[in-house]
């Protein structure tokens, strides 16, 4: 899987990770800052939410027709530069909230210059002959750059939020955003202000004055943490900036547009019209069916979100806390890591001594770490991790997932990427279907408003767990075999036009997902997440009915 590769791939590789941790540290936080800042209602942050969604995969089309006759590289090193100005603009603290949509939108709009033409990029790579059998395992090893920056942006976001809230003496409660704003616009129910008194005697001690004064100085202590989180944001896309302009070197050849390769060799093959038409046809009709899958994907940062402050337990016991404490799972993985180079044969004598050491520090950090947790019999997690929990799952799974269809090749039964498309559309169904089963008893959104948003009856960190695993499996048969596909199929003339269509088709699921907040405010939670589990299932039944079709371009 990772032998074979140009180097220009790992320059990419990084460049991207640097990007994703800046954009994922910021959608870690993103509806809880809107809550914290503004005391938006769930219904008017899915607004927001879908709309700056709608725009980061929207605007790749843009960037793409720009990039097809401008320069890939070019366009991508412009979108760097936005993307730091929109996060250094969201990092100033006291801004008004009109600020704050005009800085999404400078955000927007240097990712819709930077995600697909980076794509691009790396399929124009991998065109000569000895790299075209690794085409696949480019994109997977690609995407597991997008998702080890992904892993660490939550744990970065809570970070710092908890460091600064620390500095002010206050400690994060998933209870406090909803009712402080509640209690400064008079709507409070009378028997919460008790709860929240004794929360604020709580957090201020000696130093309580009022209910008041507790809830405007908590509320500007946590968005200014959160402001925080995206100086962090901005911070990684400088270096992301500095790989991607520092390397070149490892890539240049493959930033040229198609009528620089023509001049440079007149034997370059051009499709014909036919070939071109059909192949536009199918990327189309995939653009289509992918919707569906980004309309549920991209709940992790909406309604999987308020699931886990709203409805999942907020501490945990000490095993399972090793995996919402940064540390203790870096020694846990180190410990895995230690066996599997231990045991396996393929690795070199040298790295067997490598292992014993890694086992060793490891398995120190994790008992180190494993008696802090049970110095007391609970260990409180924030809702923000949760969202750790996918990258991860996409980094140990990718070489699983990569194994499995290789075995299956060597047999004869490896599915075509459409249909490993479509069989993820039916796995991101059952993803949904464990949530289903787990909100049974659960009071619906709109009855908490009045409570504070927090439920009293809360369900395992067990199940969202088990979710993010099933979408991960789900997503590894559709986003980098979706973006292969697009590498492979796209017409040279129209390959950044093409990438950008794939980000569209997830501009258009996105905006469609954060519709799904009207029906989280005014439905139960199993018809909410029913929903989604019936528009997947169509969509696979869809993606079935035109695998001829794409199948067939694939080929021509």
């Amino acid at each position: 899987m990772f032998k074979g590769h140009p180097k220009g791939l790992y320059v990419l590789f990084f460049s991207n990770m640097g990007e994703r941790f800046g954009y994922y540290t910021m959608m870690a936080i993103f509806a809880l800052f809107f809550e914290a800042k503004f005391g938006l209602h769930p219904e008017d942050v899915g607004f927001v939410w879908s709309g700056f969604l709608t725009a980061v995969y929207a605007l790749p089309v843009l960037g793409g027709i720009l990039a097809d006759r401008i320069g890939y590289g070019r366009i991508v090193s412009l979108g760097i530069i936005l993307m730091f100005s929109g996060y250094f603009m969201m990092s100033v603290p006291g801004t008004t909230q009109i600020f704050i949509y005009l800085s999404l939108f400078v955000i927007a709009l240097g990712t819709g210059f930077f995600k697909g033409n980076l794509a691009v990029i790396l399929g124009n790579l991998y065109e000569r002959a000895e790299y075209k059998p690794l085409h696949d395992h480019a994109f997977n090893i690609y995407y597991m750059g997008i998702n080890i920056g992904a892993f660490f942006a939550p744990y970065a976001a809570t970070g710092i939020r908890d460091v600064l809230m620390g500095t002010d003496g206050f400690t994060y409660d998933a209870r406090v955003p909803g009712m402080a704003h509640q209690f400064i616009k008079g709507t409070l129910e009378t028997g919460k202000l008790a709860e929240l008194k004794t929360i604020a005697l709580q957090q201020m001690g000696g130093s309580f004055t009022s209910v008041s004064a507790f809830c405007q100085s908590y509320l500007d202590s946590l968005s200014t943490g959160y402001n925080a989180g995206f100086a962090i944001a901005g911070a990684s896309i400088v270096i992301s900036l500095l790989i991607f302009l520092g390397f070149r070197k490892y890539y240049k050849h493959a930033d040229l547009l198609q009528k620089d390769r023509i001049k440079a060799d007149p034997t370059t093959v051009q499709l014909a019209p036919k070939q071109v038409r059909d192949r536009l046809v199918a990327l189309i009709l995939v653009f289509i069916v992918v919707i569906f899958f980004w309309m549920a994907f991209h709940q992790n940062g909406l309604t999987l979100t308020w699931f886990a402050k709203n409805y999942t337990a907020g501490s945990v016991g000490p095993f399972t806390k090793i995996f919402f404490d940064i540390w203790a799972f870096l020694a846990f993985v180190g410990i895995i890591a230690g066996i599997i180079f231990l045991v396996g044969r393929k690795f070199a004598k040298n790295l067997k001594l490598f292992s014993i050491a890694l086992l060793l520090i490891s398995g120190g950090v994790l008992y180190n770490r494993y008696i802090t947790f049970s110095e007391g019999p609970t260990n409180s997690i924030s809702p923000e991790l949760f969202q750790s929990f996918n990258p991860m799952f996409v980094v140990f799974l990718t070489p699983v997932v990569v194994a499995f269809f290789a075995w299956l090749g060597k047999k004869g039964k490896e599915p075509s990427t459409p249909k490993r498309m479509a069989f993820g559309m039916l796995i991101t169904a059952v993803g949904f279907m464990i949530l289903v089963v787990g909100s049974f008893k659960l009071a619906s959104p709109q009855s908490l408003l009045s409570q504070g948003g927090v439920s009293e009856l809360l369900v395992s960190p067990y199940w969202l767990i088990s979710t993010y695993f099933t979408l991960t499996i789900a997503e590894l048969n559709i986003s980098p075999m979706g973006l292969a596909f697009v590498a492979k199929v796209s017409p040279p003339q129209f390959r950044g036009m093409m990438q950008g269509g794939w980000l569209g088709a997830t501009a258009v699921g996105n905006t469609l997902s954060g519709f799904v907040a009207i029906p989280w405010s005014n439905l139960s939670l199993v018809q909410t997440f029913g929903l989604l589990v019936a528009t997947s299932l169509v969509a696979a039944i869809l993606m079935f009915s035109i695998l001829r079709i794409l199948e067939r371009a694939t080929h021509s």
